[in-house]
């Protein structure tokens, strides 16, 4: 894990050493191991670095093995032995590099992910990303063609920021250390913050908050050469070729085969945190981690993390978290929730962060948990998303067989339905064959306190109403797999487990999101391998308690946030001090006090106007203020290393 920050002028003005270094020293939170800058000319790179694996020991950043071809790169690469051959093949060379002095003793060793980034350019150029897979965030400056190259993983789990301003280009996977340059504007950007005050988040995966400062959107590339820059994406979410196997067992196999190695490519380390709840995703990830780390060589630990209520809402966590631990033989940790309040900072940074949609009501708890992970190690896996892929309603499955004429398998998938349900299958088959062919136009949530000239300057009405109308049919056969990859939800999830809004030294990584997985669920039939998570049941059959294998899917019982505005006192929330900036928004004599408000849309929109006030007083004025107690906040993990 690292933290990366680049300049380049593109007027060919010598860069600014001072500023580089400031910037790289600015992220110096992200990583304590080292910390290099690197420039030549109109170009340069900054690097700071936390090694999370073990092929990051002889990893040394910004780097270059011709002298002509500089990296920087936040990337953790999978799939490395595959992608080493291919290279060998591609380039007509053993990739064996002669040790450093921080090696393991040996003649040679492969190359660390830094340098396979590198070795994939020179394999492929900028079509590298084609032949990379894993979560990463990187710059390349090929000197010879004057070109800068970047990426962004396929889900996103890396961030990436960049600006252009006047003759340079900047960028970074920290959006608060652009905000150092002078040259970048402190201006809002106006789309944005309409977009949170309605539905929470950034509705455009290209911009952020900050009308300077843009986001490279998920599975996308980014060139800037000959001043001009443009950008391109590399890997659009598809159902490839279908699979299908005369063997049932042999999906189960497969898809064991394919967890193990998404598993077994983000752990890499011999001590792990894991945050399980009780339920089958994060349990899953939790026992493979265990088999893994007892066949190494080494001692290891691994722990897991589990957040419970007790008091507050309805809530069974405890019980199966503790279930699963005891079932599997690891220990559990459990972080009681009942006593957060809303938008409470528990951590010194917990309620400064780098755009608004970062300040969630349970905050607090939410980077509680991430302190107690990194307490145990720089690194955490999360059964994140397991829903996404293999919960799919079986309604959309049947209506495709029947449009397609696939009566045979119309008729064994819904008997199959049937079989293991024991009910007939949902009634909203009929409507969803139906919406194949049209649109759904839900009814959206519009706060009357918005400012009427803010909203008619942006048209936010009618922004409103096509952001919740479906823009065309939904996929015939995975509509909620290909809705979420496609959403812009994973983004606010992503960028709160990150340093850049954690300030912690913790990298955490999701087995269930890895591309070879995803691809493989949605190319088999959603009837009955992805229908209540039925793959990994049989997966996991041998390996899990029966409680927890057989557990249903179990929402919680209650919003602890709601539950908090309807039963706690929230004066606080309705008596802050108003922001003078809030006022460009906001029309505050429209808006009900939080204790008036009866919806639950109306309740989450009040609290999001207090998170845009909050933000604007104390995370807007400068993003220097994040760094007075970052020592303090990191002292637990220095003295654990």
């Amino acid at each position: 894990m690292s933290g990366i920050v680049a300049i380049l002028n593109l007027d060919g003005t010598p860069v600014d050493r001072e500023l580089l270094a400031r910037l790289t020293n600015f992220m110096s939170f992200r990583g304590p191991d080292t910390q290099e800058i690197w420039f030549r000319g109109n170009v340069g790179f900054g690097h700071t670095t936390l090694r999370t694996t073990y092929e990051a020991e002889t990893e040394e950043q910004p780097l270059t093995i011709d002298g002509e071809t500089w990296l920087t790169a936040d990337a953790r690469i999978d799939g490395r032995s595959e992608l080493i051959s291919e290279l060998e093949g591609k380039l007509g060379k053993r990739l064996r590099i002669p040790e450093s002095s921080n090696s393991y003793g040996c003649d040679s060793r492969t190359p660390n992910d830094a340098e396979l980034i590198l070795y994939s350019y020179e394999a492929w150029g900028e079509d590298c990303v084609k032949h990379l897979i894993g979560d990463f965030a990187f710059a390349i400056w090929d000197s010879r063609a004057r070109r800068l190259f970047c990426a962004r993983d396929h889900f996103g789990v890396k961030p990436f920021f960049f600006a252009h301003i006047g003759n340079s280009f900047i960028l970074s996977n920290t959006l608060n250390t652009l905000r150092l340059d002078p040259r970048v504007s402190d201006a809002l950007n106006d789309i944005a913050i309409g977009d949170f005050l309605l539905f929470g988040l950034n509705e455009d995966p290209s911009t952020t908050t900050f009308r300077d400062i843009h986001r490279l959107p998920a599975g996308n590339s980014l060139s800037v050469t000959n001043n001009s820059i443009t950008s391109q994406r590399y890997w659009i979410p598809a159902t490839g070729e279908p699979i299908h196997y005369r063997n049932p067992q042999a999906y189960v196999e497969r898809f064991k085969e394919l967890l193990l190695l998404a598993t077994e490519d983000r752990l890499r380390t011999n001590r792990v945190a894991v945050s399980m709840s009780g339920g089958l995703d994060s349990t899953s990830v939790a026992v493979i981690a265990r088999d893994l780390l007892r066949r190494q060589s080494v001692p290891s630990v691994l722990q897991t993390y589990a957040v419970v209520y007790d008091s507050l809402i309805p809530d069974e966590e405890r019980h199966y978290s503790t279930v699963a631990a005891e079932g599997i033989g690891v220990p559990i940790n459990h972080l009681t929730a009942d006593g957060y309040s809303l938008y409470e900072g528990r951590g010194p940074n917990d309620l400064v962060q780098a755009e608004p949609f970062l300040l969630a009501p349970l905050v607090g708890q939410f980077n509680d948990l991430l302190r107690l992970l990194s307490g145990c190690s720089r690194v955490a896996l999360t059964g994140w998303d397991g829903d996404a892929f293999m919960n799919e309603p079986p309604n959309s499955y049947f209506a495709s067989s029947a449009k397609n004429l696939k009566i045979n398998e119309l008729l064994s998938s819904m008997g199959w339905f049937v079989w293991s349900q024991h009910r007939l299958p949902p009634i909203g088959f009929r409507t969803r064959l139906k919406r194949l062919l049209g649109k759904n136009r839900p009814q959206t949530f519009y706060p009357e306190w918005i400012d009427e000239s803010f909203s008619k300057r942006i048209d936010l009405r009618l922004r409103s109403k096509q952001l919740t109308s479906d823009s065309g049919a939904p996929h015939e056969t995975r509509p909620y797999a290909f809705r979420v990859l496609n959403s812009t939800s994973w983004a606010p999830l992503f960028e709160g487990y990150d340093p850049g809004a954690s300030r912690l030294h913790l990298e955490m990584r999701h087995p269930l999101i890895d591309l070879r997985l995803v691809d493989y669920l949605l190319a088999i039939p959603a009837v009955p391998w992805c229908v209540n998570k039925r793959i990994l049941r049989l997966a996991m059959r041998d390996k899990l308690p029966a409680p927890v294998l057989n557990r249903p899917k179990t929402p919680l019982a209650g919003n602890p946030a709601l539950q908090l505005v309807r039963h706690a006192g929230v004066r606080c929330l309705d008596s802050f001090e108003v922001a003078p900036q809030l006022k460009d928004f906001v029309n505050l004599n429209l808006r009900p006090s939080l204790a008036d408000e009866q919806t639950s849309d109306g309740l989450w929109a009040n609290l999001r106007l207090f998170a845009l006030n909050h933000w604007l007083s104390y995370s807007l004025p400068g993003p220097e203020r994040m760094t007075e107690t970052t020592e303090q906040q990191l002292l637990p993990n220095r003295l654990l290393a």
